[in-house]
């Protein structure tokens, strides 16, 4: 799976309603599911933490989408890849 596909698939699942609930809404579910998953870490729950990375990465594309930032380059950029 490549990242720009991931982000293409949540633009096109999830740009919607995110445009609806707003860049500040949207930021206000990644900073929950950063919470859920530091609870998920804490825990030792490897299946909890699992779940609540990946919708971590999902709101970090749904905001990336918002704003106009294209997560792979944006990755090529800072890490030289």
């Amino acid at each position: 799976m490549e990242v720009k596909y991931v982000q293409s698939k949540m633009r096109e699942l999830y740009l919607e309603k995110d445009k609806q609930r707003g860049l500040f809404g949207t930021f206000t579910w990644l900073v929950e599911e950063v919470g859920e998953l530091a609870e998920a870490l804490l825990s030792g729950d490897k299946t909890a933490a699992e779940e609540e990375l990946a919708d971590v990465i999902a709101w970090s594309f749904s905001i990336a989408n918002l704003v106009g930032i294209d997560v792979e380059e944006a990755l090529r950029k800072k890490y030289n890849i």
